[in-house]
């Protein structure tokens, strides 16, 4: 044997021992990725409330309206299938039968009267029966007279802001965000938890068995508050007032989206709604007083530097760091604040900026905040990361800017 045909064997041998050596990493690898996809499976289970694993349905009803958009929606379903089987047979069975294989000769007629008026009559006959089962419905849902509850949600990039206007919490107001620590897991590509980017700082909280208005505006672009649970669903249109309504069945948890495409935040603008029994919301209703007049500070108050940075840096967490980013480097159109001219120098410039909004609407108004709030953020601003400006800015300040 020649030594080129040694050498050819030699190298084929090599290439056999190392497809048997490969192949084994590759099956240890696919086990590997199927394993920790079956265990982030089992890790998440469904959420109460809220979405479930594989749901291929509605989720469960918490109000009477869901419960009736449930039933229509299966009978929709039924006839829709009805229709699909009955058309699709037909149309299979005549191809079927009727095949020039078997002898059979294709009629040629035109303009038949009944056929006409068959498919106008029976498609009208079925529209309107689906109409009228929907009618009550629709009426229904859009009833809100004599609520026992007026909340306005205004939807703001990418949050939402509460304000309870009438009944039981009247003057209660506040800002619900997307938790800070659902940000920081989206960011580092490890989703945790049943209600990953569902959990907020501040959930929306009504009573059991009550009546709830709620009032949808924007203060930017559209968005639309909806909880599927609830049977809700109203955009929010900036200059516009638009209302629908809920009266929970029991009480419990239940979690909805912004459903409006709204910008590059729109997957982390979600909505908690907790339903409490009547003696649990009286008592969260006066503690949540008590918190508002905590908060409520009086703006000829001096603060000190080491106070204003405290307090701005948890305002900035909750508010700001969704689109400037918490080292302050801003992201695409967002600014940096970090090493900004306007935050280094300009106290005035900036308390306009935060009570007007700029870059026609891109940095949204912040007047819902109070002038402390307002004042600690800026001061945060202008002394954190590598800003270290010294410069602080009083309540009193932000008071005498506003309009």
């Amino acid at each position: 044997m020649e030594s080129s045909d040694l050498n050819d064997i030699q190298a084929s041998a090599n290439e056999t021992a190392e497809g048997f050596t490969a192949r084994p990493r590759l099956a240890q690898a696919l086990a590997a990725v199927l394993l920790l996809s079956a265990g982030a499976a089992r890790a998440v289970e469904d959420l109460a409330g809220g979405p479930g694993v594989r749901q291929l349905n509605l989720q469960p009803a918490a109000t009477r309206i869901a419960m009736e958009q449930y039933s229509l929606h299966n009978v929709v379903m039924v006839i829709c299938l009805v229709i699909f089987v009955g058309v699709f047979g037909v149309m299979f069975w005549s191809i079927l039968k009727h095949r020039k294989s078997l002898g059979h000769k294709a009629a040629n007629f035109h303009e038949s009267v009944t056929v006409e008026i068959a498919w106008t009559v029976v498609p009208f006959l079925i529209i309107i029966l689906m109409g009228a089962l929907a009618t009550r419905t629709v009426v229904a849902m859009k009833d809100t007279t004599n609520a026992d509850l007026t909340i306005k949600a205004t939807g703001y990039q990418w949050k939402w802001g509460y304000d309870y206007l009438q009944g039981e919490g009247e003057g209660i107001a506040f800002l619900s965000t997307l938790d800070v620590r659902q940000r920081q897991m989206s960011d580092a590509g490890r989703p945790e938890g049943n209600d990953y980017l569902l959990r907020v700082d501040n959930p929306l909280v009504v009573p059991v068995q009550r009546k709830v208005r709620i009032v949808t505006t924007a203060n930017d672009v559209i968005h639309a508050w909806g909880v599927p649970a609830l049977g809700v669903k109203q955009d929010a249109i900036p200059g516009f007032v638009r209302d629908t309504w809920f009266r929970a069945e029991r009480t419990g948890d239940f979690y909805g989206q912004c459903v409006e495409l709204c910008g590059k935040e729109h997957a982390y603008m979600p909505i908690h709604v907790k339903v409490l029994g009547a003696a649990d919301y009286a008592a969260w209703v006066q503690a949540k007083k008590r918190e508002m007049a905590a908060a409520a500070d009086d703006p000829t108050r001096i603060w000190t530097l080491d106070e204003l940075v405290a307090r701005g840096q948890q305002v900035y967490a909750s508010t700001c760091a969704a689109c400037h980013r918490p080292d302050g480097k801003g992201g695409g159109p967002v600014k940096p604040l970090d090493g900004s001219a306007i935050v280094r120098d300009d106290p005035a410039r900036q308390i306009d900026i935060v009570l007007h909004g700029a870059a026609n609407g891109a940095m949204p108004s912040w007047k819902a905040l109070s002038d402390t709030e307002i004042a600690a953020v800026i001061t945060f601003t202008k002394n954190a990361w590598s800003n270290q400006t010294g410069v602080l800015v009083q309540p009193a300040q932000v008071a005498q800017a506003r309009p």
